[in-house]
């Protein structure tokens, strides 16, 4: 069987947006902030930040 090479991806350059490190941190930190939280904590937890977003969406931010 032949080996096929394939080139490398060149590294992102600095200071452009990475949706992908976005996302992971978020759910990162939404998991270390429900750590430990009942089913019912949970379910406040992310009623708060619906209702937080929604605010904000209405100012306009």
């Amino acid at each position: 069987m032949k080996t096929v090479k394939t080139k490398k991806k060149p590294a992102r350059p600095a200071g452009r947006f990475d949706a992908v490190r976005m996302m992971r941190d978020i759910r990162d930190k939404i998991d270390k902030d429900i750590e430990g939280m009942t089913f019912e904590e949970e379910k406040e937890y992310f009623r708060k930040g619906a209702e937080k977003y929604k605010k904000q969406e209405k100012s306009g931010r």
